[in-house]
């Protein structure tokens, strides 16, 4: 059986990736399309497949600013001949599910979500009003032509599956179709329970630095409260942020993965403040068995347990998140229930339900 897998562009490894890697592994004669890669930048578990990239690899400065030629994607992503495949597996937040697909070919796609920039509020996504900047005014023009074809072009999926049930809600409104849901991959092995951190430990904040990520929130409330934070993440709101934050808020940029797990097992708790379409980072901390805040709304609905592993806040206000950093404060926490749930969300058990997907989409040829 001839397979190729698609995704948006490879120019990082996170959760995306991650779940890439697994259909890598699964199929690893399959070569990836996507429209941008930056070699160096993905596992070498993805880096050994034959990656094909698009038109928009060869503009000038294609791959570091991508995002410049958004109008291009959904022409960069249908010229890609997929003719002679028996299976295709699109893992898309953006363009990939609109891939051209042939009467003999079979279309899985794995939603992270909807375009997030065209069916959302601009303003939430990148900072300000429409009309403040020239990528404002272009995105004005450009939704109400991308959402068009973003709903033809999901039409060329044979079966959804998306990333939570959050997720399974947009694509239910957006595109009118049913999605199977099948949850991301933590990495437990690399992610475990430390030494308990004292009561003087700083809380954390992992997310990239960008306005619907709500970092501001977050740090707001705790500073009020005049706990410790460690931010960790990068992203156009940093400077901004820094100049906002107080003497007890650090900002430490991107990490590794061992300097990463230190400052999870070494937090109070895992500040988790915006509206995720899952959010593998709530796991990640939960593995290191640390407990979360998490606005209870979007996908930590479905990883973080209320009173086990976490606490909600209700509204996306700094009164409302201190609040829950008091609740916290003034509970036991027990680590190892607390990685318990993190220990569901194994590799896997992803593996298994997405080939248990792939079988249901080719039985239906």
């Amino acid at each position: 059986m001839k397979v190729a897998l698609v995704h948006d562009w490879l120019t990082g490894m996170r959760g995306g990736e991650k779940c890439l890697e697994v259909l890598c592994e699964i199929y690893p004669e399959a070569p990836i399309y996507t429209l941008v890669y930056r070699k160096g930048a993905v596992s070498p578990l993805i880096n050994s497949h034959e990656i094909r990239t698009s038109f928009i690899q060869n503009l000038p400065r294609g791959i570091k600013h991508y995002r410049w030629y958004l109008p291009l994607f959904p022409a960069a992503i249908e010229r890609f001949d997929l003719r002679g495949y028996d299976l295709i597996i699109s893992t898309s937040h953006c363009v990939a599910k609109g891939v051209i697909v042939h009467p003999e070919s079979r279309h899985l796609c794995y939603c992270h979500t909807p375009i997030r920039y065209i069916w959302g509020s601009y303003e939430e996504y990148f900072g300000g009003p429409r009309s403040s900047s020239m990528s404002g005014r272009m995105m004005t023009l450009l939704s109400p032509w991308m959402r068009v074809w973003d709903v033809i072009s999901s039409r060329r999926v044979d079966h959804f599956v998306a990333n939570s049930h959050a997720v399974a809600e947009r694509i239910r409104r957006y595109y009118d179709r049913t999605a199977s849901v099948v949850h991301p991959w933590v990495d437990t092995d690399a992610f475990q329970i430390g030494s308990e951190p004292g009561p003087d430990a700083p809380y954390l904040i992992l997310t990239a630095l960008v306005p619907y990520k709500k970092t501001e929130l977050a740090i707001t409330a705790a500073t009020r409260l005049g706990r410790k934070v460690v931010v960790v993440g990068e992203g156009p709101e940093r400077r901004r942020l820094e100049r906002l934050a107080g003497s007890d808020v650090r900002f430490l940029g991107w990490l590794e993965t061992g300097e990463l797990r230190t400052h999870y097992r070494n937090c109070r708790a895992l500040l988790f403040p915006g509206e995720e379409d899952f959010g593998i980072v709530p796991l990640e901390a939960m593995a290191c068995g640390r407990p979360v805040i998490a606005y209870g709304r979007g996908g930590a609905l479905e990883t973080v347990v209320d009173g086990t592993t976490g606490i909600f806040f209700n509204e996306p206000t700094p009164e409302s998140l201190s609040e829950a950093i008091l609740k916290l404060e003034s509970m036991e926490w027990d680590s190892e229930k607390i990685r318990e749930r993190a220990l569901a969300f194994s590799r896997q058990r992803y593996r298994d339900q997405m080939e248990t997907e792939i079988e249901k989409v080719l039985r239906n040829r």
